[in-house]
C-alpha cells in the first residue's frame, strides 16, 4: 500500500522546523523511556529511531537531522541511555536514517511500505558497517540485526501508519 502525500522540506531558518523538531525529540525521549520498562526493551524495539524516521519522512532531512542528533544526546544526558560508549554508533545510525528517509520521501513523494523497508534496511546495513568500523567488534555491530528485528518492524509498520495518519490531517 502507498499514499501519495503532502511531504514538506522545512528549512533551518524556519521557526516551524524547531517547534516541530522539539515535538519529535520529545517523542524520541518518551518512547525509549517506556520501552526501557521492558527487559531488553531498548535493544529489541529500537525506539530512539522511531520519531526520527517519521520526522525526516514527513518534514525532510533537515528535520530528521535535528531529531537524529538531539534525541540520543538529550537521552544520554538526562537518563544515561544510550550509554556514552554506544552513543557514536547510535548517532551514526540516527543520522543515516534521517538522511535516507528524507531523500526517499523527497525523491518518491509517497509513503509506501516498500520504501520504508528500503529506508530501514539501508540505514541498518550502512550503520552496522559503520558501527563495526567504530567498535572493531562485529558481534556488537550485528546486535540490532540479531535482537532488533521487532524494532525494525515497528519502524516500518508503525512509521507507515503514523506518516499516513499525519498525511490525512
Amino acid at each position: 500500500m502507498q499514499t501519495t502525500s503532502q511531504l514538506y522540506s522545512l528549512k533551518y531558518n524556519d521557526i516551524r522546523t524547531y517547534i516541530t523538531a522539539t515535538l519529535f525529540i520529545a517523542g524520541n525521549i518518551i518512547l525509549p523511556q517506556l520501552f526501557h520498562l521492558i527487559p531488553q526493551g531498548g535493544v529489541t524495539w529500537l525506539p530512539i529511531y522511531f520519531f526520527t524516521l517519521i520526522g525526516a519522512y514527513k518534514y525532510g532531512w533537515r528535520m530528521g537531522l535535528i531529531t537524529a542528533i538531539a534525541s540520543p544526546l538529550v537521552n544520554s544526558w538526562l537518563f544515561g541511555m544510550p550509554a556514552p560508549a554506544v552513543l557514536p554508533a547510535i548517532l551514526l545510525k540516527s543520522i543515516l536514517l534521517a538522511m535516507l528517509a528524507g531523500i526517499a520521501a523527497s525523491k518518491y513523494e509517497k509513503a509506501s511500505l516498500k520504501l520504508l523497508i528500503a529506508v530501514v534496511a539501508g540505514y541498518q546495513t550502512a550503520g552496522t558497517i559503520g558501527e563495526w568500523i567504530l567498535t572493531n567488534d562485529l558481534r556488537l555491530a550485528l546486535q540490532d540485526l540479531r535482537i532488533g528485528l521487532p524494532g525494525m518492524a515497528l519502524q516500518v509498520f508503525g512509521g507507515w501508519c503514523a506518516i499516513n495518519l499525519m498525511l490525512k490531517r
